[in-house]
């Protein structure tokens, strides 16, 4: 049986991980605001299983894929880079809420949001981290693989809704058309400067 301080480590891991900014958190406070908490549901319960789908694959052995072929995790970083460029325009030139077309703007779907994971290197570092100290060994392997899975999906679930909700008040206070712009566009910038995580 896991001992106390091993769960308590890993969620204490967990925590910081999914809870700090990057592309995941700046995209759902834009979309919180905008949007609001329950259009939002879908993005972050799609985070939430994206992540967890992402660490089981990295313990069934794909992690091992990028020591072996060094390529394969630049060709996903720049596909990242571009993907992440594309949200960050969106999410920059978008106006207020109720003056925008409706029929054009709506927030991730819950396939997109999981999907996402898969070309966040921020995601990436995540699971290999998360996989490659907090496995057991032996038969215990696949016991503490899936103790990850779930201590993620409880601890990232609400984590990143503290993002989300901060949008939505965000949202209640701003007062005009303007106000509206220059957050949208901090908040294309702050999800432009996530290019961080993908290059550093």
């Amino acid at each position: 049986m896991m001992e106390l301080s091993f769960l308590a480590t890993l969620a204490i891991f967990a925590a910081t991980m999914t809870g700090t900014p990057g592309p995941n958190n700046m995209m759902l406070t834009a979309s919180g605001a905008n949007f609001g908490y329950r259009r939002t549901v879908p993005h972050l319960v799609g985070i939430t299983l994206g992540v967890a789908s992402l660490i089981a694959v990295v313990a069934g052995g794909l992690g091992v894929v990028f020591e072996m072929f060094p390529w394969v995790q630049q060709v996903m970083k720049l596909v990242a880079s571009a993907y992440l460029l594309l949200l960050s325009w969106r999410i920059a030139n978008a106006g207020a809420p109720n003056q925008a077309d409706l029929s054009d703007r709506r927030p991730m779907t819950l396939l997109e949001g999981a999907a996402f994971q898969y070309v966040n290197p921020k995601a990436w570092a995540m699971a290999v981290s998360a996989v490659g100290t907090f496995t057991l060994a032996g038969g215990d392997y696949w016991w503490s693989a899936m103790v990850i899975v779930l201590i993620f999906m409880a601890v990232g679930f609400p984590l990143t809704s503290l993002w989300a909700g901060f949008g939505v008040w965000v949202g209640k206070v701003l007062p005009t058309e303007r106000s509206w712009i220059v957050f949208n566009r901090v908040m294309g910038l702050l999800t432009a400067s996530c290019l961080f995580f993908i290059w550093a």
